[in-house]
């Protein structure tokens, strides 16, 4: 055996800070790698030192072989860890750093490469006796041919990519008079994510959930399974909740998708922590091969709780060249565990991601609830990586108790500075279909308007919760009427995350605030107001709410909702803040292009520009029909978020 005694991990964020938790249990030196962006980070003070290796790129930083070789290679570490994403999964990162006499915790080189490719991959699983999806994985990737071997599947068919993973590339079909576009999209998103365009086919099985084993194996030959995971809520073929054990899987099936996933990985020679990743079709209780991925998983942490195993500390163990210290029989599933996601995004707006800095940053301290975590309040979300912040996880005794800790796990998180899923993943956790174990991996796409639909927090009470956060002394000169000793008003124009104007008059009575607006009028007592904290009564309820403004937004969190009003003002405008007429940048970004001039006509959902933030790029369309009267951005402008780009002419 060869003992690490200093491991450098090269990832950022949650999974980070995760592997250098056991790693500095175990006595182990950590060195943390960052790019520009990341200086400050979390993982970086969590370390005991840290080297910079680039831009804020991530192929300028995070992906740069020569550039994390060489930080190991500075700091004198004997080992290199890489999480998950970036390099984790690139065989060439694995084999130089063996080249460099250094050891990866991580798979062989050579079984990275064999499951990297899902065409060959599958292949090899056909051969060792491992259930598949019928498709086409042939070497001709002709458009003609891949429609050809569609009609033999039958509709509706699954077009992937065959490098990569995390849904790019990959697009369901259900007629063939959409399969041609959808192969050309399919292999140019692939060929722009992962350098490889190939494609395979594979029958698209509806209503079917997504079910995946954690496997490990060891240089001695050892090979075990930890039971699976139920991963099929998701959304755009990305997770949203992962659960361990899953509700639809019986002991018997469970054995039998173990040992399936165990003669996955002995297939490729297969060596440390592994998932296969398997479609299971409740209606006919089938299960086929989907991919391996060969990391540690976002949602390794509900193996963890369910069996008591720490998985990083196994695959240092592994890399170390310990054999696994149990068997089989050995392993056990105990209780119920769910995670859930938590992004910087808005589900009310397609998921649309955000950026900014967490200014109110609290997580509850509740038994049985875990958080896995890549920032703290004060800290940064950038444009640069993926928008996911924190990971919050919840053990029961059974399914039901485990999803009711993580949803009030989540309604106890405070977190201002930019739009979250929080609310969402509350509202599925307490959907009902979710809750009999009966949600399938469409369940959000045909949902999902009434599981992000936002409500406002505080109920009716948020407009004048929002009066009540702007009575501060540096407001006072803008408050028509004030008047400390009694009664007074002000006029407050809010533009709700739908876009939705809101025109209220606010009316302050002593510790009474009453917001009208449209046909409510709604009155609020606040109790108590320090920092950014309000305590009101409303209804007969006693309710602490949470709030932030900046110059030109300001959020609430209050009764287990949050709400972002942008643009207010605290007079009537002397014109419409234009929401008709002017498309702005949903958030920070790079503007990869436009395409309108002055003087174009449009329609209504016309695509005038596209901005790319956390490795998406997201169509801006214009809001009505009309004539463009300006262009304010051109392609390869950064912009901040709220920029105006294009105005359209005013309607007579």
């Amino acid at each position: 055996m060869t003992r690490i005694r200093k491991l450098l991990i090269a990832n950022r964020g949650e999974i980070a800070c995760r592997i250098m938790s056991t790693a500095k249990a175990r006595g182990i030196r950590c060195v943390a790698v960052y790019s520009d962006a990341d200086a400050n980070a979390l993982h970086v003070r969590m370390a005991d030192e840290a080297n910079h290796i680039g831009e804020s790129e991530p192929s300028q930083s995070y992906l740069n072989v020569a550039a994390v070789i060489g930080a190991a290679q500075t700091s004198g570490a004997d080992a290199i860890h890489p999480g998950y994403g970036f390099l984790s999964e690139s065989a060439d990162f694995a084999k130089a750093c063996a080249d460099a006499g250094i050891i990866f915790v991580g798979p062989p080189a050579e079984a990275i490469a064999a499951l990297g490719d899902k065409r060959q991959a599958k292949r090899r699983m056909i051969d060792a006796g491992v259930p598949c999806v019928p498709g086409y994985q042939g070497a001709d990737q002709s458009e003609a041919v891949l429609i050809a071997e569609a009609e033999k599947i039958g509709f509706p068919v699954m077009v992937k990519a065959s490098a990569g993973g995390g849904g790019r590339g990959m697009r369901i079909v259900e007629r063939k008079v959409a399969l041609a576009d959808a192969i050309a999209s399919a292999r140019k998103e692939a060929e722009s994510a992962f350098g490889d365009g190939t494609l395979l086919l594979e029958r698209a099985v509806t209503g079917a959930r997504h079910v995946e084993v954690q496997v490990f194996a060891d240089s001695q030959g050892n090979c075990l399974h930890f039971g699976e995971r139920d991963c099929s809520p998701q959304r755009r073929n990305q997770k949203v909740i992962e659960e361990a054990p899953s509700p639809v899987i019986s002991p018997q099936k469970r054995e039998q998708m173990g040992v399936a996933a165990v003669k996955a990985a002995q297939a490729v020679n297969y060596v440390g922590a592994g998932t296969v990743e398997f479609l299971y079709d409740p209606a006919r209780e089938e299960f086929y091969f989907l991919e391996m991925n060969t990391r540690l998983q976002v949602e390794h942490p509900v193996t963890e709780l369910v069996t008591g195993l720490d998985l990083v500390a196994l695959q240092l163990d592994v890399a170390e060249g310990a054999p696994l210290p149990f068997k089989q029989d050995d392993v056990s599933i105990n209780g119920w565990a769910m995670e859930a996601r938590l992004y910087a995004e808005d589900p009310s707006q397609d998921f649309m991601p955000h950026s900014g800095d967490a200014a109110v940053l609290e997580w509850p301290d509740l038994e049985g609830v875990r958080i896995d975590s890549g920032i703290e309040a004060g800290d940064r979300v950038t444009t640069f990586y993926d928008p996911m912040i924190a990971k919050v996880i919840a053990h029961g005794r059974d399914r039901d108790e485990a999803r009711q800790k993580l949803a009030a796990a989540l309604r106890e998180i405070r977190l201002l500075g930019f739009a979250h899923n929080r609310d969402f993943l509350a509202s599925l956790l307490e959907d009902e279909t979710f809750a009999n174990g009966e949600a399938d991996t469409g369940y959000i796409e045909r949902n999902l308007d009434r599981l992000a639909k936002r409500r406002a927090p505080g109920g009716d009470a948020a407009i004048a919760l929002v009066g009540a956060a702007l009575i501060e002394r540096s407001f006072n000169d803008h408050l028509t009427g004030w008047d400390s000793r009694g009664a007074s008003s002000f006029p407050l124009q809010l533009v709700n995350t739908g876009h939705e104007i809101i025109n209220a008059q606010i009316r302050l009575n002593g510790a009474e605030v009453t917001a009208i607006f449209g046909e409510k009028e709604v009155c609020i007592e606040v109790l108590e107001k320090t920092g950014d904290t309000i305590r009101y009564r409303h209804d007969g309820r006693i309710i602490e709410a949470r709030y932030r403004r900046n110059h030109y937004h300001i959020e609430l969190d209050a009764n287990g909702a949050w709400e972002r009003y942008l643009d207010f003002t605290l007079a009537p405008a002397s014109e419409s803040d234009a929401g008709d007429d002017i498309v702005k940048a949903p958030m920070a970004g790079l503007i990869t292009s436009v395409k309108v001039i002055p003087g174009d006509p449009v329609s209504k959902g016309t695509t005038v520009a596209t901005v790319e933030a956390m490795k998406m790029e997201h169509q801006l369309k214009s809001p009505r029909d009309g004539v463009v009267a300006e262009v304010l951005a051109k392609e390869g402008d950064q912009v901040a978020i709220r920029t105006k780009l294009v105005v359209l002419k005013t309607e007579e």
